[in-house]
């Protein structure tokens, strides 16, 4: 069975796979991902997000993508 198509919330650029964002809900291309993990507050977006799902927050929406990102 084949993946279907899917675009990426930041480049738009049509993709088979994407992740979440750390900063926020967008779902991302491998591409923006890799940009994204690049980032200097990524370590700070997946540690907020570690400790919401460890205290039982399963929809923590991140704290915001950094401008420019």
């Amino acid at each position: 069975m084949a993946l279907a198509m899917q675009t990426c919330a930041r480049c738009h650029e049509q993709t088979r796979t994407t992740l979440m964002s750390r900063f926020n809900t967008e779902r991302l291309c491998p591409a923006c991902i890799a940009r994204e993990r690049a980032h200097p507050k990524y370590a700070e977006a997946e540690a907020a997000e570690i400790a919401a799902v460890r205290a039982g927050d399963y929809n923590f929406p991140g704290i915001g993508k950094p401008e420019g990102l």
